[in-house]
């Protein structure tokens, strides 16, 4: 009542201009009052028309209460990781488009490699990378490598290109420190990537049905099948026979120093067949910041051996057979920012049996059966208080990682030989590495450490002999330089040390094996410069540009030296020394001359003098250039593809070079060269998007007929071609 008298009184001593304000606020009041009402009665008439403006109000009002009471997200993101030394990649459509059947076939593109290849199908195919010999290449299928305890050598012949969806070749390692120990341990790397299971929207299943055949026989089917199990599990499984004849024309023609003629023929290659099955199976799975997989691998092949042609015998009657089998899996994740963990392991089971059926030379019938078990675990931890410290003080970002790895490796070898010693080995590798990017500078830098212990199994003992190896440490530098943050321009260098270990075969063949031998070591030095640019509306959509200089040493070089008087009887020993000093240049360009219409150029080019310096006492070999090591090589691809439509053109060429480190005209071999051309067209059935389309190409390769060995007294085929039907589903 004290209150409300004293508002009356309050009133009443107003001002008339207070009282009319006071006038209109009540009127409007009333107005409110009366739509109010209004809009409540037509509500309470009409609750079928305004259920649905209701049910709308409703949802936006929970909409925006939803909108309100979001739960805090943090966003981060690393910095993106260039690499420190640039890989030569083969991929996608420009992988597909090359004249391939086997790995050992697209390898040949990339610069500073040398392919020794040793004709037809089914010949053995190996790569040499920068002349440093083919056991310091380790190659690695799905980021496992591919072990041979037995001879140290991968038949990338092997591995067709039907699963096949990248091909990645580094010198020196691979660029990033978030990896097992294996993959510090050699002196280059390939990595051979396999198709993981892709569904466009509304599939649940991909079928690719693919029929190649050509000339020498081939006939090639292969199925792929890709499931989706779950949104975060899927499954895929392909399988392949490939079957040829191994047969084909060849003129091998041979002449004097004096430049007469020696021999000039034309024959069939012989014993060149093969029959070979591979099957492969595997799951992926995806998990909250990480990915599994599990695959198994089995392949079994019957071929016949061409041989060297020597002594007038135009055919051989060897034959092998391989069967590989192996089951290996990949654990990835990330388990709290800046902290990454990697599982990967191995089970492999190899068997391998050669059969010399010619007496009249040595009957031989080996049979080798080697096993592999290999485990390995990796940590990644990010120093992300360092690129704080580095932001606050200076303002410029940084990313400062580091890693450790440890790798177990057990090998065991079994074989027929008389006197054999049934090898068993263990390895362990631990390293540690470290990878910083602050602003222009990219830095890596790692140290491995290798122990070795062996034991063999004398039938002529009752217990094991043991024998280790002295511990090895070995480091590795890598530095990239970015002076314009603008400019895709780099200037890079890196140094690396590293080893390979003698294989069984080097210490323990019967009779030849030598088991002081020690590890044969390299050291490589490494300086380049790349430069990358981009276009977004222009007929120069791509342009790369590459060059890197390169020195590189081998010492004691494992190699194989007359035993006594004879020259029937050899051992390994530790000779050797040599030096290769080479280049390696690489260029590539994408230009859109239409909406759909692009043409891809790329070239690489190496030039090498590898040098043979292991003694001195020898005036022919001391100072040569290595066998089968051209000094001039290289290839050029153009790819033009319009629409469905795409046509490709290959041209790879290896000069002139020795079959031996005696660097006379009758160890001199010729240059080669190859021209390749491939057409293929794809289409699709139907209109809708998941349409199943057709795929059609043909290949011609070597398309003038260049007759050429790569390895001495083995021809290799003239002029041939292939057809290829693919359906995809």
């Amino acid at each position: 009542m004290r209150e409300g008298a004293q508002l009356k009184d309050e009133s009443e001593d107003l001002p008339l201009v207070d009282c009319n304000l006071s006038g209109i606020r009540v009127m409007q009041c009333l107005k409110n009052i009366l739509l109010f009402a209004v809009l409540a009665a037509v509500c309470a008439h009409a609750p079928a028309q305004t259920s649905a403006t209701d049910s709308l109000l409703l949802a936006r009002a929970d909409s925006i209460s939803r909108q309100f009471n979001l739960d805090e997200v943090t966003v981060s993101a690393r910095h993106r990781e260039e690499p420190v030394i640039p890989v030569q990649k083969l991929e996608g459509a420009r992988l597909e488009a090359l004249s391939t059947q086997s790995v050992a076939d697209a390898v040949r593109y990339f610069s500073g490699v040398q392919i020794k290849d040793y004709g037809g199908v089914g010949g053995l195919k190996t790569v040499d990378v920068r002349s440093m010999g083919t056991n310091h290449l380790g190659v690695f299928y799905d980021g496992i490598e591919i072990g041979n305890a037995q001879n140290g050598t991968v038949d990338l012949g092997k591995f067709s290109m039907d699963n096949i969806e990248e091909l990645s070749l580094y010198n020196g390692q691979k660029s990033e420190i978030f990896q097992p120990a294996k993959d510090y341990g050699s002196a280059g790397t390939l990595y051979i990537k396999t198709r993981r299971p892709k569904f466009t929207d509304g599939k649940r299943f991909n079928i690719n049905l693919t029929m190649k055949a050509g000339t020498f026989g081939l006939a090639n089917p292969s199925l792929l099948y890709e499931q989706k199990i779950t949104d975060n599990i899927h499954f895929s499984a392909n399988a392949e026979y490939t079957y040829a004849h191994g047969r084909y024309h060849f003129r091998y023609r041979k002449v004097l120093p004096d430049g007469a003629v020696a021999w000039d023929t034309t024959a069939v290659r012989q014993n060149g067949d093969v029959s070979a099955w591979r099957a492969e199976a595997g799951f992926f799975g995806y998990l909250p910041e990480g990915k599994w997989h599990v695959k198994g691998y089995f392949y079994d092949s019957n071929k016949g051996i061409p041989g060297a042609i020597v002594n007038n015998v135009w055919k051989n009657s060897q034959r092998q057979w391989d069967r590989n089998a192996f089951v290996q899996g990949n654990f990835t994740k990330t388990f709290f920012r800046g902290y990454d963990f990697q599982f990967n392991a191995k089970y492999s089971n190899d068997r391998m049996r050669y059969l010399n059926p010619d007496t009249t030379l040595m009957y031989i019938d080996n049979t080798f059966t080697q096993q592999e078990v290999y485990l390995s675990m990796a940590h990644r931890l990010a120093l992300s208080g360092a690129q704080a410290l580095a932001e606050k003080m200076r303002g410029k970002p940084v990313n400062w990682d580091f890693s450790l790895s440890a790798d177990w490796q057990w090998n065991i070898l079994d074989g027929n030989l008389a006197n054999f010693v049934f090898p068993e080995r263990n390895t362990v590798l631990a390293a540690a590495a470290t990878q910083l990017y602050w602003k222009y500078l990219k830095a890596q830098a790692s140290v491995l450490g290798t122990f070795i212990f062996d034991k063999i199994h004398r039938p002529t003992l009752s217990t094991p002999t043991a024998y280790s190896q002295r511990p090895q440490c070995t480091p590795a530098v890598f530095l990239s330089y970015q002076p314009l943050l603008r400019e895709e321009l780099f200037f890079r260098a890196y140094y690396k040390r590293i080893f390979r270990m003698p294989t069984f075969n080097d210490l323990y063949y019967t009779d030849v094996g030598n088991i002081s031998l020690l590890p044969e070591y390299t050291s490589q030095y490494d300086g380049g410069v790349q430069y990358d640019k981009r276009w977004q509306e222009s007929v120069f959509r791509a342009l790369s540009l590459k060059a890197d200089g390169y020195f590189n040493q081998v010492t004691n070089k494992i190699v194989a030296i007359p035993k006594g008087n004879g020259q029937y009887r050899w051992q390994m020993m530790n000779l050797g020394y040599v030096e290769i000093r080479g280049c390696d240049i690489n260029a590539s360009a994408t230009l859109c001359f239409a909406r759909e219409l692009f043409l891809t150029l790329a070239a690489a080019y190496t030039f090498q003098k590898a040098q043979d310096f292991s003694d001195k006492s020898e005036p022919l070999t001391y100072g040569g250039q290595i066998a089968y090591i051209p000094w001039h090589s290289g290839s050029a691809t153009a790819n033009l593809k319009w629409r469905g439509l795409s046509l490709n053109y290959a041209f790879i060429y290896v000069g002139e070079r020795y079959h031996n480190s005696a660097n006379i005209p009758a160890n001199h071999e010729r240059p080669w060269y190859t021209h390749d051309l491939s057409l293929s067209y794809e289409l699709s059935t139907g209109t809708k998007p998941l349409s199943p389309r057709l795929h059609f190409a043909v290949e011609i390769n070597n398309m003038l007929n260049q007759q050429y060995d790569v390895i001495v007294n083995y021809p290799m085929p003239g002029i041939n071609g292939k057809g290829i039907v693919k359906l995809l589903l």
